[in-house]
């Protein structure tokens, strides 16, 4: 999944059912294969992020939850996952601004989307600043999230 293109991944969700299957595609299940194919997508880097954090976290920590008479639950819940979060918290991030950015790629199966409505008003205008609009946008929604997580990336440094 991580090693082929998200627009490809989109395509081949839309119109698979149909060379496949051979299944009639309605007109709502091209939201429905944005959704599959981002989750899909996402799902595959965020799982790799998190088995990183996870195999991060060195094998100390859990001899000594075991030798406090941690059970594997709480070792996980208590011990181990607070601090996988603080040590994921970066990549997360970047994860989700590249999602924001990639929402615009649901134009290739006919989704409307902010970009997709930016290019039309720009081609009846002959104008760039339906861009420059979609652009500020995409600039101050990211920016929102950079600013959320970091955040809860200081909130979580707390040895420091």
């Amino acid at each position: 999944m991580r090693g082929t293109p998200l627009m490809l991944q989109l395509l081949v969700v839309y119109f698979g059912p149909y060379y496949i299957f051979d299944i009639k595609i309605a007109k709502w299940y091209r939201m429905v294969a944005v959704i599959i194919g981002f989750v899909l997508n996402y799902a595959a880097y965020f799982a790799e992020i998190y088995r990183a954090g996870i195999e991060s976290i060195p094998k100390g920590q859990y001899e000594a939850a075991k030798m406090l008479g941690y059970s594997k639950k709480q070792t996980f819940f208590k011990i181990i996952l607070p601090q996988v979060i603080k040590r994921i918290l970066p990549p997360v991030t970047n994860e989700t601004i590249t999602l924001v950015k990639d929402t615009s790629l649901a134009f290739v199966i006919a989704v409307t989307e902010m970009f997709t409505l930016a290019s039309h008003m720009a081609s009846k205008e002959a104008s760039m600043m339906p861009f420059v609009a979609a652009g500020v946008f995409y600039y101050v929604f990211n920016l929102l999230v950079a600013v959320i997580m970091e955040k809860f990336e200081k909130k979580l440094d707390y040895y420091r």
